[in-house]
């Protein structure tokens, strides 16, 4: 197994704007989510122009969710995710969101989903206890990438199933350019019209350098292997959304 380090994410230059090491970076993005959360709903629609909802229930689907289903939605902000998962699983299935922001909880909380303050690094769960994980793009925020991918086995029964939600840069220098104009100018300046909120603002600004900045694709592909997942696949929209499926191995002797 290659050495721990390998799955760290960097610290980027462009991030150090905001913050000079990880204890200053955790509680100063918490402190933008806190600030951010009754708008962040608002600003979402705005940038993924009305589609983002209908995406994540059809994403979803496609990853296997199914009725009756427990799920553990990590980095679930203001439910979103988990609310089309609640709609999926029904009555009989089971969602929990997991987040380190209270603002962002308390929004979540609105939309009727249960919620746990916690960070992916270390779930407040127990074993074996999620049919399905989910996370909606907040892989960015982690800060070790193979810690996480871990718990996220644990916590996940032998054969449960994890979707991962991402935005990665286009390739195409043209796209590159074109999609910071849009995420690093634009939504920030429309979030300013809309919310007059600094924060929201700054948050949104955070957004397009954490999307630059973020782990590639195949070293996330590669994490989750190493971290004993099978079925590691990443499938791609537009070449810019990407969605990481994989599985615990329903036998560790027979599948790892």
């Amino acid at each position: 197994m290659p050495d721990k380090e390998t799955y760290r994410l960097p610290p980027h230059p462009v991030l150090r704007d905001y913050y000079p090491d990880e204890a200053t970076r955790r509680r100063k993005v918490r402190a933008l989510f806190d600030a951010s959360g009754a708008h962040y709903d608002w600003i979402n629609a705005v940038m993924s122009l009305r589609t983002g909802e209908r995406y994540r229930r059809e994403a979803l689907e496609r990853a296997g969710l199914g009725a009756g289903d427990r799920v553990v939605d990590v980095g679930c902000g203001t439910g979103v995710l988990a609310q089309k998962a609640m709609d999926i699983v029904g009555p009989e299935g089971r969602v929990l969101g997991v987040d380190p922001s209270p603002g962002m909880l308390a929004e979540a909380v609105r939309r009727g989903v249960p919620v746990v303050v916690g960070r992916g690094e270390a779930l407040p769960l127990a074993d074996g206890s999620a049919d399905f994980l989910s996370m909606g793009y907040a892989l960015r925020h982690v800060s070790d990438l193979m810690r996480t991918f871990t718990e996220y086995r644990r916590v996940l029964r032998p054969g449960g199933r994890l979707l991962l939600l991402e935005i990665a840069p286009p390739r195409s220098r043209l796209g590159h350019v074109l999609l910071r104009l849009y995420l690093k100018y634009l939504v920030p300046a429309i979030t300013w019209l809309g919310t007059r909120n600094p924060q929201a603002r700054l948050l949104m600004s955070y957004y397009w350098d954490t999307v630059e900045q973020c782990v590639p694709p195949e070293r996330i592909l590669q994490a989750l292997r190493d971290a004993g997942f099978v079925e590691v696949r990443r499938h791609v929209l537009f070449g810019i959304f990407g969605e990481y499926t994989a599985r615990r191995p329903q036998s560790e002797t027979a599948e790892t």
